[in-house]
């Protein structure tokens, strides 16, 4: 099926574009010159096609791309150095965890499409989509601590990717690791030759989208409450959740179809 534009994206100007193709909504960072930097614009650009997609049954995978050489650099240095204010400086990171937290909270899985470089809020945008896929020669950093600036936001989704020590040693260094390290450490899925990122992605994609929709949105809202509770809470969660699920039409489908050997007829 052929892309469709959203009618949020006006030209090959805007600071994201986005395309459907089938179930499968990309979003692309638009600001290739600067190297993908989260600009206010962005963000505020960003913010609406997320909230669009969440809203939206049609979509049931969302794709996170970026044009150009690098994936994202981070906050758009300056930008904020232009207005040095407290009160500035609360309101863009307000806007930017809020952007940060609906890709979390959204139904649909998101896949972060990574090449070049991903560094600190660009490295923290990879950590909170559900799953990412880079491009071998991908780049990852939090490296604000070389500037005087200890990547305190990206910490928030970097130590629920990695372990302690690793989320630590990248956030006081500031060093890059390559995509293979990246994989190792917890922070991507998959590392592939740069010709393969759209058709690996499309796999994953493509599996998802052949699963019912209320089981993706009901597990991908389980799992990350469940993360943040005590044991005795996450179960008590999860199984509610799972009882709610097994009531769904699809559910009683799927394990009709397991006893009677056939695929499920989910409609």
């Amino acid at each position: 099926m052929s892309a469709v534009p959203s009618t949020a994206s006006h030209g090959n100007d805007a600071p994201v574009l986005a395309s459907r193709s089938g179930g499968v909504l990309t979003l692309t960072l638009n600001r290739p010159a600067q190297f993908n930097a989260l600009s206010a614009e962005l963000m505020a650009a960003m913010q609406i096609e997320l909230d669009r997609a969440a809203a939206d049954p049609a979509v049931r995978v969302v794709v996170v791309a970026a044009a150009g050489k690098a994936f994202c650099a981070g906050h758009d240095l300056r930008e904020m150095r232009a207005d040095p204010s407290l009160d500035y400086y609360q309101k863009l990171f307000a806007q930017c965890s809020r952007m940060m937290m609906t890709l979390q909270r959204m139904p649909q899985p998101v896949i972060a499409r990574v090449h070049g470089i991903a560094t600190a809020a660009g490295c923290q945008l990879v950590a909170m989509c559900d799953l990412a896929v880079a491009a071998e020669g991908a780049r990852f950093a939090v490296s604000g601590v070389n500037l005087g600036l200890f990547c305190s936001t990206p910490s928030v989704a970097l130590s629920r990717n990695l372990g302690r020590k690793q989320a630590f040693e990248m956030l006081v260094t500031g060093e890059f690791i390559d995509a293979w390290a990246a994989k190792e450490k917890g922070l991507v899925n998959a590392v592939v030759a740069p010709d393969h990122l759209d058709a690996e992605i499309g796999r994953i994609a493509a599996s998802i989208c052949a699963k019912p929709a209320a089981a993706i949105a009901a597990g991908k809202g389980l799992f990350y409450r469940q993360l943040e509770m005590g044991i005795d809470a996450a179960y008590q969660l999860a199984g509610q959740t799972m009882a709610c699920n097994m009531m769904d039409e699809s559910a009683l489908e799927g394990v009709q179809a397991f006893i009677e050997k056939r695929a499920p007829d989910w409609k």
